[in-house]
């Protein structure tokens, strides 16, 4: 439940990340601070280093929250007091909460906000997915789709543990095999808009999911693949939007 009168005071929260100057959460925050009339700040902690932390938190006051992307998801935790069962479970944390004693705890609401915007687009036939990318975001997703009873198998460009396929031992088979394919790498963000995952295009059909974690672009071309192919397509908004709300809900329980 949330303490209205902890409303009143001015809190901190951020982003933890590097080159991280395009960031959602920052200007969705500041959105959702005035439109709700609430005197909290969001600033970026945009770091060379994740041991630049520590100090960090050591200067700055009244910091509640913190959410984590990338390269960090996977490299904060080893300087967190705890770790909430399901961050521990997936691996990798997007969520900090700062308790009163100054104790950092991690969560995952990554796996939240991709469960909940895939759910309203499955069929009954989408029962297998690729996942291009094995960082830390992938981590959350492969948890979601387990959760959900999809099977699934990762992509990377290296063959190593707990990776089924590289990219170029994708063909129009695997493809047609898996419905569902989640590009969990930043091939396709912004400024670079021409790239996207190599993968066998031509194999994608309507029964095809095509989900980019990546929303800047809107339409990636990895998207813009599977479109013309006339498959369903989801770029990363709507989950930064669920995960972000989660967040929100984490900072103010008590």
């Amino acid at each position: 439940m949330e303490n209205k009168q902890d409303n009143n005071k001015k809190y901190k929260f951020g982003l933890l990340g590097r080159d991280i100057s395009y960031s959602f959460s920052r200007g969705y925050f500041a959105e959702k601070f005035k439109k709700e009339n609430l005197p909290h700040t969001y600033v970026n902690f945009d770091l060379p280093n994740i041991e630049d932390l520590n100090e960090v938190l050591s200067s700055t006051s009244n910091i509640k929250g913190i959410n984590v992307t990338i390269p960090y998801k996977e490299e904060v935790i080893p300087l967190l007091d705890d770790l909430n069962k399901r961050a521990k479970k997936i691996g990798a944390v997007n969520t900090i909460k700062i308790t009163r004693n100054n104790k950092l705890i991690g969560y995952n609401t990554d796996y939240y906000g991709f469960k909940n915007s895939l759910k309203p687009h499955l069929k009954k036939y989408h029962k297998r997915a690729l996942i291009l990318g094995t960082g830390g975001a992938s981590k959350a997703i492969a948890y979601a789709l387990k959760k959900l009873k999809i099977k699934f198998d990762y992509v990377s460009r290296t063959k190593k543990e707990g990776v089924t396929y590289t990219y170029s031992d994708l063909n129009d088979k695997i493809i047609a095999k898996h419905t569902i394919i989640i590009n969990c790498t930043p091939i396709g963000t912004f400024p670079n808009v021409n790239e996207c995952p190599n993968i066998p295009y031509d194999a994608i059909t309507k029964k095809h999911i095509l989900y980019d974690l990546i929303y800047n672009p809107q339409q990636t071309k990895f998207l813009a693949c599977g479109h013309l192919k006339e498959a369903t397509t989801i770029n990363g908004a709507e989950m930064l939007k669920l995960q972000a709300e989660k967040s929100w809900q984490i900072w103010n329980k008590h």
